[in-house]
């Protein structure tokens, strides 16, 4: 069934669509993790210009952080004051990120920017992950384990303007926590990924929060930022297709429920191998569309005009 997108300016098939947003869902469940990082490439393979796939799934990103966000804080398992500074950097880089992106649009860089940017971003986090995973399943005994790296780390103890966050049980520097979330905002808004892919082991590894404090902590930021993304990409450059966004929010919805169920029948050993393949082939895909030529670049064809 074919639908017509008044932002994208083109039909799309409505079923392929909605698949793509279950699949992607299930994945976020079953990882995680935002499925922004997938979601937004995988419509601008379907032909959907960048710039509308990058602002409507933002849209998508941040209704999905806002149930998870929610059943977190009915746990009371958010640090709010942690939160709060990470909201200000990820809030302060959506805005750098829109004025980029719109600076890119106007010179009309802005479809090369997207894709180069999710060949780094996406080779270099789908490659560290696969490293990642593949030591913790060769090295998964108690004494391996126990030789991994537990203390926080040492670049970032000396730096001043530290906050004691007694949700987390840290003293540490908002530098660091600013300029993180400053990163991830900007890169949210210029591609439409959410960034927990990035916030969460960040947090865990470099600022050692509590595994059941740091999910809830990074989708309240998520949430705030792509709410900001959303709107500035909507006031400033009117790219948020709403039809695009309602299918994709709600086939998200409905596969993420399934995601999160299947969760429990895998190793978490297994779950980041997978998820690292899955990045790190999106990253090979985009780099093919690159670095391969077209087989038939030039076609002619004879148009009879005048009769």
């Amino acid at each position: 069934m074919q639908i017509y997108l008044p932002i994208a300016g083109l039909p799309v098939d409505a079923f392929v669509v909605v698949a793509l947003s279950i699949a992607v869902g299930f994945i976020s469940g079953l990882f995680g993790v935002g499925g922004g990082f997938l979601m937004t490439p995988l419509l601008i393979f379907l032909g959907i210009p960048p710039a509308v796939a990058v602002a409507s799934v933002s849209s998508q990103i941040a209704a999905s952080s806002m149930t998870g966000a929610l059943a977190y804080w009915r746990r009371s398992a958010i640090d709010f004051k942690l939160s709060f500074v990470l909201i200000a950097g990820g809030v302060a880089g959506a805005l750098l990120g829109v004025m980029f992106f719109n600076a890119m649009q106007r010179q009309g860089r802005l479809d090369a920017v997207i894709v180069f940017s999710y060949i780094f971003l996406l080779g270099t986090i789908g490659s560290l992950m696969l490293i990642e995973s593949l030591r913790a399943i060769l090295f998964s005994s108690t004494k391996a384990r126990s030789q991994m790296r537990t203390g926080r780390d040492s670049s970032i103890e000396g730096l001043p303007f530290k906050i004691e966050f007694h949700r987390s049980g840290l003293y540490v520097s908002v530098i660091p926590l600013f300029l993180l979330a400053l990163f991830i905002g900007f890169a949210g808004s210029l591609l439409g990924v959410g960034g927990g892919f990035i916030l969460v082991p960040a947090l865990i590894y470099l600022f050692r929060v509590p595994t059941a404090i740091v999910v809830g902590t990074s989708l309240a930021q998520q949430l705030i930022t792509m709410i900001a993304a959303t709107l500035l990409h909507a006031a400033t450059n009117h790219s948020v297709d709403i039809l695009l966004a309602l299918i994709l929010i709600l086939g998200g919805t409905f596969g993420a429920q399934f995601g999160a169920r299947a969760q429990v029948k895998m190793r978490a050993e297994y779950f980041r191998l997978l998820l690292g393949l899955l990045v790190f082939g999106v990253a090979v895909r985009f780099a093919g569309d690159v670095l391969i030529a077209p087989e038939d670049p030039f076609q002619a064809s004879r148009t009879d005009v005048g009769r």
